[in-house]
């Protein structure tokens, strides 16, 4: 199952950061076998030798953007078009599929830019400071592979509590990959405390910078508390142990947690 083609417009005031997210954008794409070309809007105007920046000459830029993206998708690929589109009649013109809003900064350096400058009316992603790109761009890409896993193929499931995913962890998934293809991360919502400092939520962003070249592969739930596995006989499924290399197992989540200074 492939993921089905889309248009990405990183957008935002000149000197937000576009093109730095973009590019990384395209780098974890790639990373994960996707096929995607990228499109920056001063390349374009360089490549037309027009910088032309009066209403009409935008709305002509917003047109070349569009048509190339529209290729790139036809082709099968995805398109990912770092552009300002400042105006609401080139926002229209583009047609995209999500937009990620590059709100870093308040103003640019083109008064021009910064007087039509208009956000626009359907944000998929809103990115407000530099820290939050990373993590960002990391959920974009595993949300767009989930669009190649398959609830009904066989699956290994994996249950812990996750403070952090480690290495040891990262091992572990990579050998309960080789036996079905794919692999159902469970996390459990556990309470507050010393032992358990990382949110559901710190906890999956820290399995999609440990597992990002395998986006498509695995799922995260959040599951609640369970202490205990029960079945009956015949039940479909196996409960196996992974024997791990001595150096893996030795790995620890609570030494890693000391040396953080957490808990």
């Amino acid at each position: 199952m492939e993921t089905h083609p889309r248009i990405f417009l990183v957008m935002g005031l000149p000197g937000s950061g576009k093109t730095t997210l973009a590019t990384k954008l395209v780098e974890l794409l790639r990373s994960n076998e996707e096929k995607v070309e990228h499109y920056n809007a001063d390349l374009v105007r360089q490549l037309h030798n027009d910088w032309d920046f009066s209403p009409e000459g935008r709305m002509r830029q917003a047109k070349r953007m569009r048509d190339l993206a529209e290729q790139s998708v036809k082709r099968g690929y995805h398109a990912v078009c770092d552009f300002v589109c400042p105006t609401p009649e080139a926002q229209e013109l583009f047609k995209y599929d999500d937009v990620i809003f590059m709100d870093t900064i308040k103003e640019g350096r083109f008064e021009d830019t910064n007087k039509m400058f208009t956000r626009p009316k359907q944000i998929t992603h809103w990115v407000e400071s530099w820290e939050e790109t990373d993590d960002l761009i990391l959920e974009i890409v595993y949300q767009l592979k989930l669009d190649t896993w398959d609830n009904t193929k066989p699956t290994v499931q994996m249950l812990g509590r996750y403070q952090p995913f480690h290495d040891g962890h990262k091992a572990l998934f990579e050998e309960a990959l080789k036996k079905t293809g794919q692999v159902a991360i469970m996390v459990r919502m556990m309470p507050d405390s010393n032992n358990n400092p990382f949110s559901a939520i710190e906890v999956e962003r820290g399995i999609f910078r440990k597992l990002q070249n395998y986006f498509g592969k695995f799922t995260i739930v959040f599951v609640p508390n369970i202490v205990d596995i029960s079945y009956g006989r015949d039940v479909g499924y196996t409960i196996s142990k992974i024997e791990l290399p001595e150096h893996i197992q030795a790995i620890s989540a609570t030494k890693i947690r000391k040396e953080m200074g957490i808990g």
